[in-house]
């Protein structure tokens, strides 16, 4: 039996995201900073949706190599395949939203860590533990990453595990296009279709957008380049629309695409389609290789896909699998899906990281005990301004850390991630308190409220305004209580901490009262 669903192979970036929308790459005066190439996205949206999946990759050396293997890891990834390179930076891409049909971005991969990967890379044990290998195109463009690429295929298919290629054409990664020149998508070049064409043989599943397939066919004709790519290859064949959805094909061509296999579309507001593929790519994966029907899973596929054109970044706008059953029976009344509160909280709580709480949790905002806190489990709520030195040495030693902030606050740009945001309720009206939450959100913080037994009955009010931290300070006397109530109105909600110290999850909440959680699973 394998152990894991997929190995994706391929290119491992840092992706610098402009944080303005509607401007130039120029004048972008803020980056957010996600992990990024096709193949990590791909093992990323694959691990959300429940798949067990590794990534095969160079990184470099130094922050930027490290933070892409600890996100990875954050989202469920293997990456006992991911190489460190001790002489090469990891890849780096600039990219920005200008409007809905420009995305201009810039490659930093000038001999970059990814490039280097080898036969020597690919492990055989690894890869006899996966139900499939997936790779894409742009590592069969150099000789040494394409025998690295090939190997690994034909491991996977001596093994009988499924192989799948998402062209991913890149004229620039080619060689064929400058460096201002990153969101190129179609040059044509017979050198390419050529390369390609030689592979495609391997494959059980090719997908591609139009322009992709054009360059696999050979043709700028969309129906005589699929033709070409099935006297090539027997493989199941997806060709992505954009708003149309996808089409596949098991067998020949048809005269037109609306002839293929084919599954609802999503009409969503396009926001970003940078990463859209890999969201894509993802939900076919999960359908595929659990089975399913392919309209099913082209239905899988477009609704991720959806999501990703509708947030900013890639990875990070894959769903959950949570989220997207949620998605799917629900829908929603926003075409810009990132705009709909609920489901963006739902999308925040099931993909955020899942670490115990600490059992307990000490007060320090009253006193100066900083060397008596024990960062193995435990945690503190401290004031930055008072406790400074103490948060600087926790935040190596991955200390659980509150830090204080008032009703109403915003600007959350220079807190490390590593810290939550605690806020006391007190008498801040609803409005406030969503203020501080939704920007906490933004920047990736999680937030905890405080609520005193003065306080405790607001509790209704602000779960119904919208208020849905992930931890709430509750006393003692009224957790059991107010049980019920949370679960009906937040089941995502992470967990409940009592005035006094003692920490717990809802589930041990719950236990105090003697009821039984009946409808959600909670992850912590």
């Amino acid at each position: 039996m394998t152990k894991l669903d997929v190995i994706t192979i391929g290119r491992s970036s840092v992706d610098l995201y402009g944080a303005q929308v509607g401007g130039r790459l120029e004048d972008m005066a803020s980056f957010n900073k996600y992990i990024g190439g096709s193949p990590t996205n791909m093992a990323a949206g694959t691990a959300r949706l429940g798949l067990k999946s590794a990534l095969i990759t160079r990184v470099g050396d130094e922050h930027m190599g490290r933070f892409i293997v600890e996100q990875l890891q954050r989202e469920g990834v293997d990456t006992s395949g991911v190489v460190t390179d001790k002489n090469r930076l990891t890849a780096l891409v600039l990219l920005g939203i200008r409007d809905e049909s420009q995305f201009p971005l810039i490659f930093y991969r000038e001999n970059c860590a990814d490039m280097a990967l080898c036969e020597d890379d690919i492990d055989p044990e690894l890869i006899s533990e996966s139900g499939c290998v997936t790779v894409t195109g742009t590592h069969l463009s150099h000789p040494q990453t394409e025998a690295a690429v090939l190997k690994a295929l034909k491991l996977a298919r001596e093994n009988g595990a499924r192989t799948a290629l998402d062209i991913d054409y890149r004229p620039n990664l080619w060689g064929l296009a400058g460096h201002g020149d990153g969101e190129e998508r179609f040059i044509e070049s017979q050198s390419v279709t050529a390369k390609l064409q030689s592979t495609l043989h391997l494959f059980d599943l090719i997908v591609g957008t139009e322009e992709e397939f054009h360059i696999a066919g050979g043709s700028t004709d969309i129906l005589t380049a699929l033709k070409s790519v099935r006297d090539c290859s027997d493989a199941m064949l997806v060709c992505k629309r954009g708003p149309m959805g996808a089409s596949a094909f098991a067998d020949q061509i048809p005269p037109s695409l609306d002839d293929g296999i084919t599954g609802p579309g999503f009409p969503i507001e396009v926001f970003n389609v940078l990463g859209a593929g890999d969201g894509f790519m993802s939900g076919l994966l999960r359908g595929w290789l659990t089975d399913q029907t392919w309209e099913t899973t082209l239905t899988w596929a477009n609704a991720c896909g959806a999501f990703a054109v509708s947030r900013h970044g890639c990875a990070p706008a894959y769903p959950s699998w949570e989220e997207l059953q949620w998605f799917l029976e629900n829908g929603s009344d926003h075409k810009a899906l990132r705009k709909d509160v609920l489901l963006e909280h739902v999308h925040w709580a099931t993909n955020r990281e899942t670490k115990p709480s600490p059992v307990e949790i000490a007060d320090l905002r009253n006193c100066s005990a900083e060397d008596q806190v024990d960062f193995n489990g435990a945690g503190f709520i401290a004031d930055w301004n008072s406790h400074r030195e103490l948060m600087y040495r926790a935040i190596d030693r991955g200390g659980w850390m509150g830090r204080t902030t008032t009703p109403g606050a915003t600007d959350f740009r220079e807190w490390p991630l590593a810290h939550r945001v605690v806020c006391p309720v007190g008498r801040a009206a609803v409005d406030e308190l969503a203020k501080t939450c939704r920007s906490a959100r933004s920047q990736g913080l999680e937030v905890m409220l405080e609520l005193s037994s003065t306080q405790a009955d607001r509790l209704s009010e602000l779960l119904d305004g919208g208020i849905w931290p992930d931890y709430w300070v509750l006393p003692a006397s009224d957790v059991a209580a107010r049980c019920d109530l949370l679960l009906q109105k937040d089941p995502w909600c992470r967990g409940v901490y009592c005035t006094g110290g003692q920490a717990m999850n809802i589930r041990q909440s719950l236990a105090l009262s003697g009821r039984q959680r009946t409808k959600f699973e909670f992850r912590h």
